[in-house]
């Protein structure tokens, strides 16, 4: 019989309800506690969702319920919370990204380590069924050598998403705009199926939005470690917003991811597989994947995501997303800000 893993989430924001009802979504997963240092707001939480409130991390990570811990902070504040709960020995999943820098995601990595627990990472685009199928099909080499290989994220964020909570669109706290906050997961997507980023240039602009430290438009040329070429496209200022998209292109094949869905699927060999893809998956989308609203995803992704990280606690083995693989993602946003600083080219 499978073990029924007890949930705490530190951090009850927005993104706390996804991870909730992910949870409850699985037959061996449960809610027990949330963590909020505001007073009142996790004994709300938890009032709406269950589970044991708390306004005390020590006292939360001394609840013997809770064997895994999901953080959802400001992106800024997840190293602190991060390596008290893994020194408590509770197993951690952090949302995107990581941490804000490679080097505080060292930190949390190589805590883990010491410390003998497991930590992953939260890129819930991987999971789904089409980037499968595509990542499937690079291995099998049916895109012959991949040649341009782009990510679009043109999303919309008015004046008020910034100026309502505080920490959205500093350096501190959020750690970047378009870029860390909201293109990230198409970042992570784009280096998981073409492969390392060796090398980018980039520019980064506010152009839109006011009194915010960071960038609302972004776009950076990469190198891949295979040859092929790149483009990142990353705004919070097109209205009203447009779902991700991933571009891969290559000498015998060509594919378009858009959120969950397939939206271009030809290949120079036909496979009878191919109708039947095209069929299933060239089709509308599920979610508003947070163009124009971040509130409008599933929880879907997320309970995939904690349904890998579980098999992996009861197998032994790795989660998908590891703390390593997570990191890569934030290593190439850093170095596009690096390049947008210098005017010059930055080695991944």
């Amino acid at each position: 019989m499978k073990k029924t893993y007890g949930f705490g989430v530190i951090g009850l924001g927005m993104i706390a309800d996804f991870h909730v009802k992910a949870i409850q979504s699985l037959p061996n997963a449960r809610f027990v506690a949330g963590f909020d240092m505001v007073p009142g707001r996790a004994e709300a939480f938890c009032a709406l969702h269950g589970g044991t409130g708390y306004d005390d991390l020590n006292r939360f990570l001394q609840n013997p319920a809770v064997d895994v811990v999901t953080i959802t902070t400001p992106s800024g504040a997840h190293l602190e919370v991060a390596l008290k709960a893994m020194q408590a020995g509770k197993q951690v999943l952090v949302e995107k990204p990581l941490e804000i820098t490679s080097e505080r995601c060292d930190v949390m990595i190589d805590m883990a380590a010491r410390c003998k627990v497991s930590l992953g990472g939260i890129f819930q685009s991987r999971f789904f069924e089409a980037p499968q199928l595509v990542k499937h099909a690079i291995e099998e080499g049916r895109f012959g050598r991949l040649t341009l290989c782009d990510a679009q994220v043109k999303w919309f964020r008015s004046q008020e998403y910034y100026d309502a909570v505080k920490w959205h669109g500093t350096w501190k706290l959020d750690g970047g705009g378009a870029l860390m906050n909201q293109a990230i997961h198409a970042v992570d997507l784009l280096q998981w199926l073409c492969g390392p980023v060796t090398e980018v240039f980039g520019y980064a602009d506010t152009l839109a939005h006011q009194r915010i430290e960071v960038e609302d438009t972004a776009v950076a040329i990469l190198r891949f470690q295979s040859g092929a070429l790149g483009v990142i496209e990353g705004t919070t200022a097109a209205y009203p917003g447009f779902l991700k998209k991933i571009e891969l292109c290559g000498s015998q094949g060509c594919a378009t991811l858009e959120e969950e869905n397939l939206s271009c699927w030809q290949f120079s060999e036909e496979r009878p597989e191919d109708a039947h893809i095209r069929e299933t998956y060239l089709a509308a989308t599920e979610t508003g994947g947070g163009a124009g609203d971040p509130k409008a995803i599933g929880f879907q992704g997320h309970a995939l995501v904690f349904a890998d990280f579980l098999h992996a606690l009861d197998s032994h083995t790795l989660p998908m997303i590891t703390g390593l693989e997570a990191r890569k993602a934030v290593r190439i946003i850093e170095a596009i800000y690096q390049s947008a600083r210098v005017h010059a080219p930055v080695e991944v």
